[in-house]
């Protein structure tokens, strides 16, 4: 089997033990909100392009906390209707630019976080907890990938 079936392999079993974690952590109710949509998104960045500069673990945590921070502000001071939904979300992309932490799957962030009411709280749980959570995972399959490719080939001169 060649190089790319067992990164695809590795990727999607990652993906999948990853955002399982998340969600039976989520399933067990008092212990807040573990999971969010754009995480199947950051997933197929750090699992599947780890070598990206999207995926790097900057760019994945505060990409998020970044476009978080700013639907919260806007949920809480100016709130939400369509033009403040697109104001944000055009001021999340501004913003991740300028600090040089493009994350495509945070865009989502002030939409979610505006259109489904999310307090502060969120910021931490989900936010900060998961995509540490997944950046963790990802240097794990990383370092896996690494190994797979050292002990399951010759290396030629």
């Amino acid at each position: 089997m060649n190089d790319v079936f067992y990164k695809a392999v590795i990727a999607g079993i990652f993906s999948a033990l990853t955002l399982s974690v998340l969600a039976y952590l989520e399933s067990l109710g008092n212990y807040g909100v573990w999971l969010m949509a754009p995480f199947g998104a950051t997933a197929v960045l750090v699992f599947g392009v780890p070598n990206s500069p999207l995926a790097k673990a900057k760019n994945v945590i505060v990409g998020h906390f970044i476009t978080a921070v700013i639907g919260l502000v806007f949920i809480s001071f100016i709130g939400v209707d369509p033009i403040s939904i697109a104001i944000a979300t055009g001021l999340a992309v501004t913003v991740m630019m300028l600090t040089n932490t493009i994350h495509p799957a945070t865009g989502a962030n002030p939409i979610l976080i505006m259109v489904s009411g999310q307090s502060w709280d969120f910021l931490i749980m989900p936010v900060l907890v998961g995509t540490v959570f997944i950046v963790i995972c990802g240097y794990i399959s990383g370092w896996l990938n690494t190994k797979l490719n050292v002990v399951g080939h010759k290396k030629t001169a």
